[in-house]
């Protein structure tokens, strides 16, 4: 097999890509459609997701130990299975309690099946190859939205909001035997010693004592959060900004090109742009695509340079993320260093759908847009205060 993973990592690619399409983008893919059928707001339906995403954030930590441990493969292969008959329910539940209960599920289940534990497993296994193997994940699961907004747009209409969210649930069905495979392959690697090295007691908390480890996890949460307002509420701002319900879907399922688009450029760059370059760039992207989305009211063509700057920005930065964690922090204990360090993006993405909410109802689409942007602006100011801070430290 090949360093950075071969086969195997296209299987995962395919994995991931399934497991988001199916779950993660599944509701607001599907969001107008769950209003009308369960007659609930989009604030309860909300509730949902961030529910999960709590979930997800108290777990990501032990589940970055399960794969320290030498665990991250049956995680990869079972939880998605665990996903599937979580999404499965929502769409079969009658209750707000049910709905509640079942993201809570799916939260427990995300934890140890996405790209957090994926990218750990691929670090621990491939070393230094894991930055070109975790690429090519995240270049297939790029497509994840752009089969989740078209497929949600069609078996909503089809089968309604519930009906459509039980074909979702066979999408991750798919995930189990993918991944299966995927994990089978890679552990060949184990047998010829070419994993790391257990991890020595006190890793994490040497970590959590550095500033850097702070900063890092401060950045990254105020760009998910400005994500994930976006994502939760796309077809909504966008039709805000005057634009008809098949071109939002359209142009919401840009944003999943524009990821690939972005990290087939930093792969083509390769050794020639550095990982603080990239992280610069991609948090610049997200500033851009936040103003866009402002000055869309007065041209909503924009919304589909929105969907590319946006795409582009946050795609890079599911690379960038776990590849700074490594070289600023130390790839030693990766797994419980990147997981704790996940927590306060996985928060954001938990409060998003219900800020989002919030935000709506009391300033409307505007105040939306000026939140985002300010968020987008944090975000990359404390990325360049940080990487100011390690250049000055490594000389």
């Amino acid at each position: 097999m090949s360093e950075t993973g071969g086969r195997a990592v296209w299987l995962l690619a395919l994995g991931q890509t399934l497991v988001y399409a199916g779950s993660y983008y599944a509701f607001p893919a599907l969001l107008p459609d769950l209003e009308a059928a369960t007659g609930w707001t989009k604030s309860e339906l909300a509730l949902g997701p961030t529910l999960a995403f709590l979930v997800m954030a108290g777990l990501t930590p032990f589940t970055g130990r399960l794969v320290d441990r030498g665990l991250g493969g049956e995680m990869l292969v079972w939880l998605p299975g665990l996903v599937a008959l979580g999404v499965a329910g929502l769409g079969l539940v009658g209750s707000l309690a049910g709905w509640l209960a079942l993201w809570a599920v799916i939260g427990i289940a995300q934890a140890g099946s996405l790209y957090e534990t994926c990218f750990a497993f691929l670090t621990r296994r491939l070393g230094t190859g894991a930055r070109a193997a975790i690429t090519r994940v995240t270049l297939v699961a790029g497509f994840a939205g752009t089969v989740a907004f078209p497929l949600g747009h069609w078996l909503g209409r089809a089968l309604g909001g519930q009906g459509a969210l039980i074909a979702f649930a066979g999408l991750v069905a798919l995930v189990v035997p993918v991944n299966a495979l995927a994990v089978r392959q890679l552990r060949r690697r184990e047998r010829a010693g070419l994993v790391l090295a257990p991890t020595p007691p006190g890793t994490l908390q040497a970590a959590l004592k550095k500033p850097a480890f702070w900063m890092i996890a401060a950045s990254f949460m105020a760009v998910y959060l400005n994500h994930g307002i976006l994502i939760t509420y796309v077809l909504v701002l966008f039709a805000d900004r005057g634009v008809e319900a098949g071109l939002a879907a359209l142009a919401a399922a840009a944003i999943g090109p524009s990821q690939v688009a972005g990290r087939l450029i930093l792969l083509a760059a390769g050794a020639r742009v550095s990982t603080a370059q990239a992280t610069i760039a991609a948090l610049c992207s997200v500033v851009v695509a936040g103003a866009l989305l402002w000055l869309a009211g007065a041209a909503p063509v924009l919304i589909f340079v929105f969907s590319l700057a946006q795409g582009a920005g946050l795609g890079l930065t599911s690379i960038l993320r776990p590849v700074l964690i490594a070289e600023i922090l130390g790839r030693q204990g990766f797994g419980a260093i990147s997981g704790a360090a996940a927590v306060a993006p996985i928060l954001a993405s938990a409060a998003a759908p219900s800020v989002g909410a919030g935000l709506l109802t009391f300033g409307g689409p505007e105040l939306v847009y000026a939140v985002c942007l300010a968020l987008a602006g944090l975000g990359l100011a404390l990325m360049l205060v940080l990487l100011a801070r390690w250049r000055q430290e490594t000389g």
